[in-house]
């Protein structure tokens, strides 16, 4: 058991070692989740690389078959470890979640420990809709890279090019899912207050354009819109949201 402080507080030396458990066990479940991913990696890459060979098939115009190519002794194995690490990662974003949910506990109130499970729950289904458009998009995103990479251009494609800006772009779009529930989060904690986050609403809606263009690796407009569209709709929901999570609270200065 941890010592802990006479005010019942844990010590620094008890934090980093709560730091170093859930550390481990977030690893371990990454771990567990790449392993997964490496059994089940053939069935992943065809569904990775199938929005490129839809769009070949009905482009063929574009002079593109759908073939990746591996053009040296490393690009197979290297596109493996990156589907393999970053597909385990996402596997094991629950997990994750609750260590870091788990070490920030100790902080909390009653109330807002209480928030656990929804804040977990909606991390994992925003981080899920967030990849699902950003695959959505993947085909028009290309179709918008190889119209601009002009006439007369035969497409061929290193695998790990591809798969680099197909995690990217579901990275990007999932961790900007999640954007919302640091919104409530940080509410919550009175952090920041709902009236401050509806005043400012119009210098944050423009900030969220700006971050979607900077983020959104294929740079491509309907990539751009597909990200900051959704994200501005989710920050005026997480504004409503934390107004009726904190409404009943007394008027106290931040």
């Amino acid at each position: 058991m941890s010592a802990s402080t006479p005010d019942g507080s844990m010590s620094v030396m008890d934090h980093l070692r709560e730091l170093r458990q859930r550390v481990i066990r977030a690893l371990l479940a990454v771990a567990v989740g790449t392993m997964v991913m490496l059994a089940a990696y053939d069935p992943v890459k065809n569904w990775l690389t199938l929005p490129y060979r839809n769009l070949c098939s009905s482009r063929p115009e574009f002079k593109c078959d759908g073939s990746l190519f591996a053009l040296g002794p490393l690009d197979g194995f290297t596109a493996r470890l990156r589907v393999c690490a970053y597909g385990g990662l996402v596997l094991a974003l629950p997990v994750v979640l609750w260590q870091i949910w788990r070490f920030i506990v100790p902080a909390l109130n009653k109330t807002e420990k209480r928030y656990a499970v929804p804040f977990i729950l909606s991390s994992v289904v925003l981080f899920a809709a967030g990849c699902s458009i950003a695959y959505w998009t993947l085909d028009k995103a290309l179709e918008f890279l190889i119209t601009w990479s002009g006439s007369d251009i035969t497409e061929a494609y290193r695998i790990t090019d591809y798969i680099m800006l197909v995690v990217m772009m579901m990275l990007a779009f999932g961790v900007g899912f999640l954007s919302p529930v640091l919104l409530v989060f940080l509410q919550l904690v009175n952090a920041v207050r709902p009236q401050t986050l509806i005043k400012q609403w119009r210098y944050a809606l423009v900030s969220i354009f700006v971050l979607a263009a900077v983020i959104t690796p294929s740079g491509d407009p309907v990539s751009l819109l597909a990200l900051a569209v959704p994200l501005s709709v989710l920050f005026l929901i997480s504004i409503l949201v934390g107004w009726l999570l904190t409404r009943k609270r007394p008027a106290t200065a931040i």
